[in-house]
């Protein structure tokens, strides 16, 4: 499958490789069209089928993108990829709408809407599923670093585009994959990542994650 992933930050270059990994021909979108980090990245992962270009590059080479950009600078980064490029897509949203000021952080949108509500509704012919936002990147491709099963969630308004999610995050590793529902339930999931920040300070290690457990 070629994918877009928008981002050269840890979070895109992670998941990137990942998919690489997995087969898939990946395009690594930036501001500008060679960005040193995507350059570096094609290079190492082999540049037959890990390619590099600017924002709407990579949002028309791929079937589904991933948004992997500062959650500040989304839309900015979105509204470069080209509302045409990501039309009728799924774009799997990783993002968090994080102000890094203060050192337990803030949130620049919450309780009553999203960031990936925004998202939604900026590009409405694009399929939006919230999702991986709630993990470090390296555990979100590898989640059997854990030493126990844990949860990943998504959130969209497609269950179709839900269901292409699901298989992809099972080929990253993901046993137990919970849909919390459309896409407002984005505002759960962004402001779980003010209490994953207070786990990180209490915690030597950034491998963590959460499980929901029910009753027997």
């Amino acid at each position: 499958m070629k994918i877009g992933v928008l981002g050269t930050g840890v979070v895109g270059q992670t998941i990137g490789s990942k998919l690489v990994n997995l087969g898939h021909e990946v395009m690594m979108g930036a501001r500008e069209p060679d960005n040193p980090k995507a350059v570096a990245w094609s290079k190492d992962m082999g540049a037959q089928h890990a390619l590099f270009g600017n924002f709407a590059n990579a949002a028309e080479f791929g079937e589904i993108i991933f948004n992997c950009t500062l959650g500040t600078a989304s839309l900015g980064a979105l509204r470069m990829a080209g509302e045409n490029n990501l039309k009728g897509k799924i774009l799997i949203d990783t993002s968090n709408p994080l102000d890094y000021s203060t050192q337990l952080w803030n949130l620049t949108v919450c309780n009553t809407d999203s960031l990936g509500e925004q998202i939604q509704r900026e590009f409405p012919q694009t399929f939006v599923v919230k999702s991986l936002n709630t993990i470090n990147a390296d555990v979100m491709v590898n989640p059997t670093r854990l030493a126990e099963r844990s949860d990943v969630f998504l959130s969209g308004n497609s269950q179709d585009a839900k269901a292409k999610v699901t298989k992809l995050l099972k080929d990253f590793g993901w046993k137990s994959v919970v849909d919390l529902g459309d896409i407002t339930t984005s505002r759960g999931v962004e402001m779980y990542v003010i209490l994953w920040r207070c786990f990180r300070l209490a915690v030597s290690s950034y491998h963590f994650n959460i499980k929901l457990i029910q009753s027997a």
